[in-house]
């Protein structure tokens, strides 16, 4: 895993900008603590940040190709699980390599079959190539979203980098942010529309898309994407095929030249593939490590919400015996989570999901003392249909994203005349219309499979991309690689027509999934009810952030005091609203981020 960033210019010569780019690639050094590499030659210049997984000696970059047809350099993030059989058709067709890397795999798929290459690739990765003799640049990024690529168009410039802090590094992209960006942010908080960036000008490639930029053009393609279609194998031969898929997924997730950990929820999803990859290690006469996350009182202070159930800690420690795993099981005070609350912020550069975000950065900072690659159980919920979003129709008969009505109050804490300009309700009617619009409908499907479909489409499209940022960000921050066998295509393309009624299996949620895991573990993992990554339930938690948003309101220089209306912020922090003290917390996580980013960033408003 690594960090890129460069730009091209096609009217100057940047080959004496080291300073400039060495800027650029210093902001995310973050991403690649290993090492840094440089290239810069006429109209281009790329740069690259190291965390090394994968050939320690051979997999440097930016990596450069040069014969007498072609003149070709890539700056890359992310892993090729399927670099191996590629490296093997490349070279029946000709082609000599001269490392182990999967860089180097990538640079010739590219010489072999042009921009066509991202069809040949099974993997997690953002990359950018200039091919000299054309004088274009290609970005591209993988299937589901997993690794991230910016980008922002300055007349003749294009510049771009793997988080937007890369751009800002550049003097000619500068943070501001319009009606549209405030939109995003008090509309739809952290889970933003594909492709924006909520700065302006600033963009993100799409999931599953690669651009190609010259001087004279900019095209943007859609190489993959989901297709409705009828499901034709029977139940026997949907779990045979999930769990070959998954056991096939697992073992090329596992190729690391660095040590390798998983994480371990004592869910479903992560059990399973803990299972999966122990099961693996013991036949190769090795020890599975595994993690979990635990807070200071949890037992006294726990109460069962709309996404958690029961405790973690209990089913943790089941399965890592099952599996024979050695495990860590890592615990924070609510102080510690309060005091970080800003971290992941600068991770993403965009306001997030508070303690829960905030968590998963000091788990993995833990991990990291001892390992640099983890399995994660991520996506499950939205690629089975898992989450409790799925199972009740009000959800289902939504007309704005599910989500929204549980977290969906940030924009009435802005000020009358603000929240009549933008209209967040509308907005947000509009995103879900404009996603509603893309979905690939199957004809002749009843309408309980017809709404269930919807929500899959929206969840993998809308709020999946929420997780994985996060998970990128808050792991990458701490130079750690987190993978994600979930988000495997070749997975997700075989569950999207799956009906519902096969999914939820056994009159539960994710049953195909539980049958799929029925060689791997104990029936009451198996059959343990979802409940969602975990939260402090701490009083002290609500305590800190309550002072701290009276401190932002006390301060009349706080950037947030020209958006928000304190009088009603202040009510809230005053115990005085009807909302439950879970939303107050959300509420005040959010704003206090914000006001943060404002500040963190300098940020210009226009509105």
């Amino acid at each position: 895993m690594c960090g890129i960033a460069g730009w091209i210019d096609w009217t100057k010569d940047l080959s004496e900008e080291n300073r400039m780019l060495k800027q650029m690639t210093d902001a995310i050094r973050h991403r690649g603590p290993d090492a840094e590499g440089f290239w810069l030659d006429g109209h281009a210049a790329l740069g690259h940040r190291r965390l090394i997984v994968i050939d320690p000696d051979g997999g440097k970059q930016p990596m450069l190709y040069k014969d007498s047809e072609n003149d070709v350099v890539l700056t890359y993030n992310g892993e090729i699980y399927n670099y191996r059989e590629l490296k093997e058709e490349l070279t029946s067709l000709g082609h000599q390599f001269d490392t182990e890397s999967d860089t180097e795999v990538l640079l010739h798929a590219y010489l072999q079959w042009q921009e066509q290459c991202v069809d040949h690739l099974n993997g997690i990765f953002a990359f950018a190539i200039w091919d000299k003799n054309k004088e274009r640049l290609m970005l591209g990024r993988d299937h589901l979203g997993v690794k991230p690529l910016f980008y922002c168009k300055r007349g003749d410039q294009v510049i771009f980098g793997s988080e937007i802090k890369a751009l800002f590094a550049h003097p000619d992209v500068k943070p501001e942010l319009d009606e549209e960006g405030l939109s995003e942010v008090f509309g739809l908080g952290p889970m933003r529309t594909p492709g924006k960036a909520i700065f302006k000008d600033i963009e993100e490639v799409r999931a599953g898309h690669y651009m190609i930029f010259s001087k004279e053009d900019q095209q943007t393609k859609q190489y993959w994407k989901l297709e409705s279609k009828e499901h034709t194998d029977d139940v026997d031969k949907t779990v045979e095929t999930i769990q070959s898929l998954l056991e096939d997924t697992v073992s090329r997730q596992l190729i690391s030249d660095k040590p390798l950990v998983s994480m371990l929820s004592g869910g479903l999803d992560s059990s399973g593939l803990t299972a999966m990859a122990g099961k693996e290690y013991k036949e190769n006469g090795k020890t599975l490590s595994t993690y979990s996350i635990d807070f200071v009182n949890n037992d006294a202070d726990f109460k069962e919400d709309f996404l958690r159930r029961d405790l973690d800690e209990p089913w943790v420690k089941k399965v890592s015996e099952y599996v024979g795993t050695d495990h860590t099981s890592v615990v924070f005070p609510a102080e510690k989570l309060v005091n970080n609350l800003l971290i992941p912020m600068k991770a993403r550069d965009l306001p997030g999901v508070g303690e829960i975000e905030t968590s998963l950065y000091l788990l993995f900072k833990e991990m990291k003392k001892n390992a640099t690659v983890a399995l994660s159980g991520e996506s499950a919920d939205e690629v089975f249909s898992g989450y409790p979003w799925f199972h009740q129709e009000k959800f289902l008969d939504a007309d704005v994203f599910p989500w929204l009505l549980n977290i969906g109050g940030i924009g009435k804490v802005l000020k009358k005349e603000i929240r009549e300009k933008l209209d967040i309700p509308a907005y947000q009617k509009k995103k879900y219309q404009d996603a509603l619009e893309e979905l690939p409908v199957l004809e002749g499907e009843d309408e309980t499979e017809a709404k269930q479909r919807r929500m899959s489409y929206m969840f993998i499209t809308r709020f999946l991309p929420f997780m994985l940022d996060r998970k990128d960000r808050a792991s990458m921050m701490t130079g750690f690689e987190v993978r994600v066998p979930f988000c495997d295509y070749r997975l997700v393309e075989y569950l999207w027509n799956i009906p519902s009624s096969m999914k939820n299996i056994d009159d539960i949620e994710k049953g195909i999934l539980r049958r799929a895991f029925a060689d791997y573990l104990p029936e009451d993992v198996r059959y343990r009810r979802k409940s969602a990554y975990p939260s402090t339930k701490d009083d002290a938690y609500l305590k800190g952030v309550t002072e701290w948003m009276r401190r932002i309101l006390d301060d009349p220089e706080a950037p947030i005091q020209s958006l928000i209306d304190a009088e009603v912020v202040r009510y809230i922090a005053d115990g005085k609203s009807d909302m439950p003290d879970t939303s107050v917390r959300g509420l005040f996580d959010y704003l206090i981020q914000v006001n943060g980013w404002l500040e963190e960033y300098g940020i210009k408003v226009h509105i």
